[in-house]
């Protein structure tokens, strides 16, 4: 199997899992943007209540603000969110195509199926999940403007450390392997990146600029965000390893086929 081949697998499995991710956020996830746009809005329309004049109510107010501007609200959440969700799965899925064609026999005795899909689990946990957990995401009206070019840095880095925090686990548990083969060599490069990552949360700093936002809203915004998160990697993960696994079989009928025919 070539590295096009997985690579050409991890496009589309991406292509998929961005359709995925855009049911899942457009459902469950687009609701709550739109709560937190109307608190956003009724804030900004009491604080200004006097300079506008404004005799009716603030959320109302916003929304038509949100409806008049040059990208709408129908546009972001539609449109936008399906280019959004869909870059970012063609982006990811090929990422992971390539990773796996470079783990293919260098992560044990594993198939290129189980290799595949340990790859896309460990892309989850290391460039989505553990990061979340740090840096969870924030709906509109939570955060300020001035810190936000620091908040996406401070993400950034974050995830730098995680993604080379695993890699660094897969080197670790490859060298235990030699040593202790099975279960000891898995829970060493376990035992290393969760070391890595918990020095990396402990030195990185909080951000909180929560203010008074509703904890129930900020809540039900950051499952459906991880909701979206889950969606795409798990579909990332399934298609690719799917049609790994297919290819692989393939391959391998095609080989017996002609030793086989060499034979007779």
């Amino acid at each position: 199997m070539t590295t096009r081949t997985f690579l050409v697998h991890g496009l589309l499995a991406g292509l998929l899992a961005g359709v995925a991710a855009f049911v899942v956020a457009y459902t469950v996830g687009e609701p709550q943007v739109d709560r937190a746009i109307a608190l956003e809005s009724a804030g900004a329309t009491a604080d200004h209540h006097h300079e506008d004049d404004v005799t009716t109510s603030g959320a109302a107010s916003h929304s038509h603000s949100h409806d008049d501007a040059a990208i709408s609200r129908t546009t972001q959440s539609t449109l936008g969110l399906a280019t959004g969700t869909l870059a970012i799965g063609i982006v990811l899925g090929g990422l992971t195509g390539l990773l796996s064609a470079v783990g293919l026999g260098r992560l044990g005795s594993l198939r290129p199926a189980a290799s595949t899909a340990l790859v896309a689990l460990l892309g989850a946990v290391s460039f989505s999940v553990v990061p979340f957990l740090k840096y969870p995401a924030t709906p509109p009206a939570v955060g300020s403007g001035e810190t936000i070019d620091s908040r996406t840095a401070l993400w950034f880095g974050f995830v730098a450390v995680s993604v080379l925090g695993v890699l660094a686990a897969v080197a670790v548990a490859r060298r235990a392997a030699h040593r202790w083969s099975g279960v000891p060599g898995i829970v060493a490069g376990a035992a290393a990146y969760v070391v890595v990552v918990a020095v990396a949360a402990l030195f990185f700093p909080e951000v909180d600029e929560l203010g008074g936002f509703p904890a129930s809203v900020l809540w039900d915004f950051r499952i459906s965000s991880l909701l979206t998160l889950l969606a795409m990697w798990a579909v990332i993960g399934a298609v690719l390893t799917v049609l790994v696994d297919r290819t692989w079989r393939r391959q391998e009928a095609a080989a017996a086929q002609r030793a086989f025919a060499a034979t007779l």
